[in-house]
């Protein structure tokens, strides 16, 4: 079986860097808020070209915290809207309902399933206050033209970085282009951690000096609390883990990159449609996600060829249980695609000859 991710082969890599790091922290008696987590979050803002990098605990808190650190700071009040792609994970909308802030949902661009600039602009209203673009699948958004539309109308950017550790446009990488960023190191991210975390990058030194008190029980010096804030920390594990795989992080996206290269390459079936990789170094294939109006039939045929596939994902935000208010939305290009897509094998310790069963399964599937 070709696993759709082996993380037991992905850290076994490093195992022993992993277990010193681990026995480090262990040994030095400081578990939270220590050394290790100032030595990650200036390795990983300097990595991402930013000023500061706050750590949390997973990556939900970082979206959470962000909008809730800008409604503490004056910038965004109840009821301001946040315009958000219709076809994003659903932690995505979870962070701007949890602020009492109102997502508008937007059809993403069918190329790339990333917000639309074009259908961005329509959707801004009177009451519109920030951006949330989603870089779905390890694919950078169009972030200069949803930067100048940003300006042009005064919003805040909030990009959802989750899935796009290193992507990089125009020389500018992921967790720049925003006035903030939020990322997930959850195990399967690019870069992942053995448990959760989660991180906020940003230039604005008022922003990044809120969401340390806002992290921290609103706590900037021990038992003063200036905000109600939350119980969201990376922890000094989690943080040296990350630091060792942080320096491996562009050597595993090259890797992903020549694994979708392959399966583009390789691929050619009437039935199957592949993903596009934007400009040089734009997308990192944290998932190779490719459509069929035949999925229940594709991910059937490559589970009996020895292919493990997942979903990403079945059932669109709006159409959850969580969001009664929003069933009745019309968005048809997103339910169509959360019903045709399905993802492919994506793991940086996959053998070529891995590969290639999964390019020449996909190519045996029966023409329908």
């Amino acid at each position: 079986m070709v696993k759709f991710l082996d993380l037991k082969a992905v850290n076994h890599q490093y195992r022993e860097a992993l277990i010193a790091a681990c026995t480090e922290v262990i040994d030095s008696g400081w578990y939270i808020l220590g050394e290790r987590l100032q030595r990650f979050e200036e390795n990983f803002a300097q990595y991402c070209g930013v000023k500061h990098c706050i750590g949390v605990a997973n990556g939900l808190d970082a979206l959470t915290l962000t909008l809730r650190a800008w409604k503490l700071l004056g910038r965004l009040n109840d009821g301001d809207e946040v315009i958000v792609p219709a076809n994003t994970y659903i932690a995505s909308i979870m962070a701007i309902t949890e602020n009492g802030l109102v997502p508008v949902l937007v059809e993403p661009d069918e190329s790339s399933f990333n917000l639309d600039p074009a259908r961005v602009e329509s959707a801004i209203s009177i009451k519109t206050r920030a951006l949330l673009p989603v870089h779905l699948y390890g694919r950078l958004a169009d972030m200069p033209a949803l930067v100048e539309i940003a300006r042009r109308y005064d919003l805040l950017v909030l990009e959802d970085a989750a899935q796009a550790h290193g992507a990089a446009l125009a020389g500018k990488r992921s967790g720049v282009w925003g006035d903030a960023s939020g990322f997930s190191f959850y195990p399967g991210k690019n870069l992942g951690a053995l448990g959760d975390g989660g991180a906020i990058t940003t230039n604005d030194c008022d922003l990044a000096r809120a969401l340390r008190a806002l992290r921290n029980y609103g706590s900037q010096k021990k038992y003063m609390n200036q905000y109600v804030g939350v119980n969201s920390r990376l922890d000094e594990i989690q943080a040296a883990i990350l630091d060792v795989k942080l320096k491996y992080l562009d050597v595993e996206v090259q890797r992903r990159c020549e694994i979708a290269k392959h399966y583009s390459e390789g691929i050619d079936h009437a039935d199957i449609r592949l993903p596009t990789a934007g400009d040089q170094g734009q997308h990192v294939w944290h998932l190779y996600v490719v459509r069929t109006t035949r999925r229940n039939e594709l991910q059937a045929h490559l589970a009996e060829q020895g292919v493990q596939t997942l979903v990403h994902y079945p059932t669109p935000p709006h159409l959850q249980a969580a969001y009664p208010a929003y069933n009745h939305l019309s968005l048809p290009l997103t339910k169509q695609i959360h019903d045709e897509v399905l993802s492919l094998p994506m793991d940086p310790t996959l053998s070529d000859a891995q590969i290639q069963q999964v390019i020449e399964a996909c190519n045996r599937f029966a023409l329908g």
